[in-house]
């Protein structure tokens, strides 16, 4: 095994960081990442980094902006002599796109897919979007883990939410909310969902007269614009329940939709660590950092 282990950060989420660095004995890789006035990128690479195993920690929440920026370092760091590049990548872009709905349309999780398997040794995640996938095998040809965040959602609910109502997007989602559901020791329901366009969405829930003392809690492995929680809120006010709190995964939270959703009614909005962001209340790093070290351990 390598002695000399290395963690680069790209996204700046010093809170993972940090854990993986103190729990993993990782040394704090050194790099400068910035961009030209034309857009174009630069990277160098300040740490030594001759025959050690590298751990690169990137959210891809914003990959066509970070992707360039990335292959360069995992491009350097080989030149300069690194033994394994492998990347920690909590969230996982271009997952949902598993398939040519329409003529002509790239499958762009398989393209991304090979272009990633093409530059590094191997890959841990969190809970990818796996649709039409049973694995992530399926798409990436280097040695992956997926990890769940499931265990930890259920502990902080457990541990900071009153009487919850677990309350799914979907009729895809009802097996991994009623494994988080059980875990907890509560009920759950799931959303009946028409969605009319990418910002539209009409939800019902079947059953809701026998919750009403409970907390509705609104559960979704990704949280992009919010309108599907946006308009559970608004179903939830018309039921007259209590104000939900909302629960992400993955907190993309584009176009303000934290500050939406709250503006809307929602109590809180949580989400886990794997893009940083102000909601982030659960920790990830207890199931990153096994999986981590298996690779790290080779």
């Amino acid at each position: 095994m390598s002695q000399n282990r290395l963690l680069f950060t790209l996204d700046g989420n010093a809170s993972l960081q940090q854990a993986l660095q103190q729990r993993l004995s990782l040394q704090r890789g050194d790099c400068e990442i910035r961009h030209f006035p034309d857009g174009e990128s630069y990277v160098r690479v300040h740490s030594d980094c001759r025959d050690s195993d590298v751990a690169i920690l990137c959210n891809l929440h914003d990959p066509d902006r970070i992707i360039l920026p990335l292959l360069f370092l995992v491009g350097t760091l080989r030149e300069l002599g690194a033994k394994r590049v492998g990347l920690l990548a909590p969230y996982l872009a271009y997952m949902r796109q598993d398939a040519r709905f329409n003529p002509g349309e790239a499958i762009s999780s398989r393209h991304f897919a090979a272009l990633l398997s093409g530059q590094v040794d191997w890959l841990v995640t969190v809970d990818p979007h796996l649709h039409r996938f049973n694995t992530l095998s399926q798409l990436y040809t280097i040695p992956s883990q997926v990890v769940y965040a499931a265990p930890l959602v259920a502990e902080f609910i457990r541990q900071q939410i009153h009487t919850p109502l677990l309350i799914g997007p979907d009729q895809e989602s009802e097996q991994w909310v009623a494994a988080i559901a059980a875990d907890v020791g509560c009920p759950y329901q799931v959303l009946q969902k028409k969605r009319h366009g990418d910002r539209e969405v009409e939800v019902s829930l079947p059953q809701t007269e026998h919750f009403r003392q409970h907390t509705p809690v609104l559960l979704d492995d990704m949280v992009s614009t919010g309108h599907t929680m946006l308009a559970a809120i608004g179903h939830l006010k018309k039921m007259q329940m209590q104000a939900p709190v909302c629960v992400a995964t993955h907190g993309l939270f584009v176009e303000e939709a934290s500050q939406r959703l709250l503006a809307a009614g929602a109590e809180r909005v949580i989400s886990c660590n794997s893009v940083p962001h102000a909601s982030n209340a659960i920790d990830l790093s207890p199931v990153l950092v096994p999986a981590v070290q298996s690779f790290l351990s080779m």
